[in-house]
């Protein structure tokens, strides 16, 4: 660690999110548009931590249903048929099916609570105000941040199995309850991603006049 070089921020630039031009405010102005193209522009997102807790606690919480109730309701000649997440992963572990089990354990229940998690722990250690382990909480957003755009995988492979198995009336598959609260914890956790403010996580050592590299 040296000498921490001046920041953006610290020269009163702010960045537009949607065209990256770097503009400075009017005096005494903290917040503004874009002068190229009149996006709202800011130092910081505003309120992000607040808004990131807010979408993370909804997630946590609508992730105890997606994994309680079911998921997929099967309705064949001999009954019908209610299952969970896990109760599929169970009935597809087999000498064939394994790979598919893996999968969807991983998809529907490992990486949701991790990106919860993962969330989570950045809120922590921003609000800490910790400069410990920056470049390896970077490399954890950006991974969240790449696994949400495949994160409604599931929820499409689930709706169009619900939507192509209709032998009726030999057989006919219903979405249940659980695959409501499972694309809201998908929903809320890219929410989450997009409300959270990197650049919170390098403010603490610019503050305290560190530098990494």
């Amino acid at each position: 660690m040296s000498a921490a070089p001046s920041t953006a921020m610290q020269h009163g630039l702010q960045n537009c999110g949607a065209c990256g031009l770097l503009s400075l405010p009017a005096p005494g102005v903290e917040k503004g548009h874009c002068p190229r193209c009149a996006e709202p522009v800011a130092f910081r997102k505003r309120d992000s931590i607040q808004r990131t807790w807010a979408f993370v606690i909804a997630a946590a919480i609508c992730y105890i249903p997606a994994n309680v109730l079911p998921v997929l309701t099967t309705t064949t000649a001999t009954g019908t048929d209610s299952d969970t997440i896990l109760q599929g992963v169970i009935l597809l572990w087999s000498p064939t099916g394994w790979p598919l089990s893996l999968i969807v354990l991983i998809a529907s229940i490992i990486i949701p609570s991790a990106k919860i998690a993962v969330m989570a722990y950045l809120l922590v250690t921003v609000q800490r105000g910790s400069i410990r382990n920056n470049e390896q909480r970077i490399r954890l957003f950006r991974t969240v941040e790449f696994i949400g755009r495949w994160s409604m995988v599931d929820v499409f492979v689930d709706t169009f199995t619900a939507a192509l198995v209709q032998l009726q009336p030999l057989m006919s598959v219903e979405p249940g309850p659980g695959l409501f609260f499972f694309a809201m914890v998908v929903v809320l956790t890219m929410l989450a991603v997009e409300s959270f403010d990197p650049r919170l996580i390098w403010d603490a050592a610019s503050e305290q006049g560190v530098h990494y590299g």
